[in-house]
């Protein structure tokens, strides 16, 4: 194994990571600053009160891009079965 090949599967795993991370993160952020607006706007400082919406937007998520989620991991995880079969 290379080092270009390790590079490769780091570079595959990070890709493979922020992919699956980006829909929750994002959604999260979105959720949060719209929360955080109408607190400002409403002068009401719960901290609390964003973790109802962020915990449902998660859970949707996974209901609708639980399957890509999915495929993404069996895609990688197939990659580097080939690489470690490649090895011998």
């Amino acid at each position: 194994m290379t080092q270009g090949d390790i590079l490769t599967i780091c570079k595959d795993s990070v890709t493979t990571a922020l992919m699956i991370a980006a829909p929750f993160l994002v959604l999260s952020l979105i959720i949060g600053l719209v929360i955080s607006v109408l607190q400002a706007a409403t002068q009401i400082h719960e901290q609390t009160i964003t973790f109802v919406p962020k915990i449902l937007s998660v859970a949707l998520i996974l209901i609708f891009l639980g399957s890509w989620i999915m495929n993404m991991m069996i895609g990688f995880t197939e990659k580097i079965f080939i690489y470690i079969s490649n090895l011998a």
